[in-house]
């Protein structure tokens, strides 16, 4: 069918309309409508000219209407912008000269380009697709779809001159001499906000990608010079320019910052918080890596840049580790993140041997604030102390349900104080590890724990133990009672060991510790004991008489039973042990010297003098060798015996005035009627002589020291006076004499 030929006058109505010159006139609207939709409206008359004075150098830009209409139509926006980006745009400048009225005759961007680069070599772009900055100088404004299109094209340093000239533009017509604003001056501000918007969008993108590229990346160089040029835009623009400055170096650290938390994030989640974190360390030094070989180079030295990179990456593993400390880790985790962050980050990423030392020389610091830090140990020790509670409470029921068994003595002995001090010990010994902070409150912590344990321990010690005093023991008393006391030396070594670590309130719950200790210790030792003086009690009442004078039977009979008592200790640790027979000996020497102090026996004569003061010698002798045989901890005690010997042998006044001070300074808790008792026993009537001696103790009256203890524990007879018979021959005086009956007279 031949071609329709129009009316005139529909050729005159026509004559607005672009797309009328030409027989697939419609398509072409079509396809240009297409790819322009919602960008600029058509209208049907042709646009009129130029204004004079518009543009620079008779040159005008293209009206920005078309990328201003993307802004004013609510979601239309991001779909076009991502439409041009994925769309290739083809070089049909025709079309578009056609579609923009008579400004369209100067041709697209795209060929301006293309036409101004025929008369260059190739050679004259730099290494990232980019003509010299020079060039543009004389180019031709773009409108802004063709700013954009340079953008998505990565045409990055073209793509920001046109941006900076269509800013100086929009800065020449604020800073006119008209009164009111016009509306093109401020479309034309936000398209420059706009494609600022694009335009950083891709610069950031670059940077993302130039890491994981593992080589260098051409692109990055588009990156650095346009830096450069905003930098020196922000140089030539005066302070109070809107937008300016822009400070993209600040920016560019910024993005270098998101990039890192992004490839970071990208760490797959693996089973196990070790294993994250071995991950999350592994791509830090890997990109860092990549950035010391390729990144880091195509940038000035005055940027720094691997520094940059680093505080980056730092920044980001920070924020990692900071959203792991957030959740409720338990307490094997928590030692982790917590070891990982003092120990395993300095020793295997700051201490690497490619990147290790130009991270030290960066002084990134701690990568959790000390706050987070101590949020981290006050929940795991808080986490270590209810977890131990409750298991040293459970190991104390189950031993205590096992302690009526005396088979089970020697577990006992063996399990308990092993079980709940390797409980506390695992924990004592991985913290210090971490930082010596974190392992002095943690100790604290724990000894906390082993006071109150050892305070529930003696609570249940007492019940089992204890019986009435004038009950004995039951048979298998002395098995556990060994059992028991022999826990005592690891808990008490265990709270030392705690203490020691420096805490400056740990003073008083290691006090309380030993003190609880000290009352199980007691309590078994007199378990122990009392059988014994049970039954060394009769013999020690024969001591210090007549009979005691010509006999030894008694006191042998004493040594024998204590050494066959010391056999049946073997089982005893080297601490409860000396503690026993350090009590064992304060208390046989008490039970010996308790005649004298009542007075049992009154010397008549100086001869009887000898023969007490030599019995008591030999066997003072004795018991000295006895007690050392035995490991006595309590040498001192053996001096007590010779000086009250002494008081008996010497004559002089003076000389038994020394002997008194003596016995004063040896024994602080020695009293006059101690003294007054012994002059009874060597029979000294005399008033003055008494008065003179024990006028020796009436200046010095110093308290007991605690661990020289002997005479408090003495009672005192009533003073009696000596007279200067036997009572045998007072009893014969007193006897009345009866008449002897006469025989009768006869």
């Amino acid at each position: 069918m031949p071609l329709l030929r129009r009316p005139p006058k529909e050729e005159e109505e026509e004559d607005g309309d672009p797309f009328a010159s030409h027989p697939e006139s419609r398509y072409r609207r079509r396809a240009t409508l297409e790819r322009l939709v919602g960008l600029a409206p058509f209208g049907r008359a042709r646009r009129g000219p130029a204004k004079d004075g518009d543009g620079d150098g008779g040159r005008a830009r293209r009206r920005s209407e078309d990328f201003g209409l993307l802004r004013r139509l609510p979601g239309r926006r991001k779909a076009s912008v991502e439409a041009l980006a994925e769309r290739t745009v083809p070089k049909r400048g025709s079309l578009l000269r056609l579609a923009l009225g008579t400004r369209g005759q100067r041709g697209s961007g795209g060929e301006r380009l293309a036409a101004e680069g025929e008369g260059g070599s190739d050679g004259e772009q730099d290494g990232g697709g980019q003509r010299p900055e020079g060039r543009g100088k004389g180019r031709e404004p773009l409108s802004v779809l063709e700013i954009l299109e340079l953008i998505q094209r990565r045409e990055l340093v073209a793509a920001d001159e046109q941006i900076i000239a269509l800013e100086a533009e929009c800065v020449a017509a604020a800073t006119s001499s008209s009164p009111s604003p016009s509306p093109v001056a401020g479309r034309q501000t936000r398209d420059v906000a706009l494609l600022y918007e694009a335009l950083l969008a891709q610069l950031w993108a670059v940077v993302a990608e130039a890491v994981p590229a593992g080589r260098p990346y051409p692109p990055l160089r588009s990156v650095i010079r346009v830096l450069e040029q905003e930098e020196a835009a922000d140089g030539r623009h005066p302070p109070g320019t809107p937008g300016r400055p822009r400070a993209l170096r600040r920016r560019w650290q910024e993005a270098v910052g998101r990039a890192a938390s992004e490839r970071l994030g990208q760490v797959a989640p693996v089973a196990g918080l070790g294993a994250r974190l071995a991950a999350l360390a592994g791509r830090l030094v890997g990109d860092l890596g990549a950035v010391r070989c390729h990144v880091a180079p195509a940038y000035p030295p005055e940027y720094g840049a691997f520094g940059v990179y680093a505080r980056g990456y730092h920044r980001a593993l920070a924020q990692q580790l900071a959203t792991l400390a957030q959740r409720a880790l338990p307490v094997p985790d928590l030692y982790l993140l917590l070891d990982w962050h003092s120990n395993t980050y300095p020793r295997e990423v700051l201490g690497h041997p490619e990147v290790g030392a130009l991270l030290q020389a960066q002084a990134l610091g701690p990568l959790l604030p000390p706050e987070t830090q101590r949020g981290l140990e006050h929940s795991c020790i808080a986490a270590v102390k209810a977890k131990v509670e409750v298991a040293v409470a459970q190991e104390l029921q189950l031993s205590e349900d096992t302690w009526a068994e005396e088979a089970t003595s020697q577990e006992l002995q063996e399990g308990l104080a092993t079980r709940v001090t390797g409980l506390l010990r695992a924990h004592v010994d991985r913290a210090p590890q971490i930082t010596p902070e974190f392992g002095m409150e943690m100790a604290h912590s724990l000894l906390g724990v082993l006071v109150a344990f050892l305070h529930s321990f003696q609570r249940k010690v007492e019940r089992f133990l204890e019986a009435p005093a004038e009950a004995s023991p039951p048979d298998g008393a002395t098995g556990w009672a060994i059992a028991l006391v022999n826990c005592c030396p690891p808990f008490r070594a265990f709270a030392e060991r705690l203490a020691q670590f420096g805490h400056p309130e740990s003073e008083e719950p290691r006090r309380q510790a030993h003190t609880a200790l000290d009352k199980v210790t007691r309590l078994c030792n007199h378990v122990l004991t009392q059988r014994l003086f049970e039954d060394l009690k009769p013999y020690f009442n024969k001591l210090m008489k007549r009979k005691w004078l010509t006999s030894s039977d008694a006191f042998d009979t004493i040594v024998m039973l204590i050494t066959s008592f010391t056999q049946k200790l073997r089982p005893l640790r080297p601490e409860p042990y000396q503690v026993l027979v350090s009590e064992v000996h304060r208390r046989v020497l008490i039970e010996y010297v308790r005649p004298l102090m009542q007075v049992r026996l009154v010397c008549t004569s100086a001869k009887m003098r000898a023969r007490v003061a030599a019995r008591l010698g030999d066997e003072a002798r004795q018991l000295r060798e006895l007690f050392s045989r035995l490991d006595s901890a309590s040498p001192w005690l053996d001096s007590v015996v010779p000086r009250l010997r002494e008081l008996l042998v010497l004559e002089d006044t003076a000389a038994l005035q020394m002997e008194v001070g003596v016995l004063v300074r040896d024994f602080p808790d020695v009293r006059r009627e101690h003294v007054a008792a012994m002059l009874d026993v060597r029979g000294l009537r005399g008033q003055a002589a008494r008065q003179e001696i024990l006028g020796v103790l009436q200046d010095v009256e110093p308290g007991p020291p605690r661990h020289r203890a002997f005479f408090a524990q003495l009672p005192v007879a009533r003073q009696v006076r000596c007279l200067p018979f036997h009572w045998p021959r007072l009893a014969r005086l007193a006897r009345p004499r009866l008449p002897r009956p006469h025989p009768p007279r006869p």
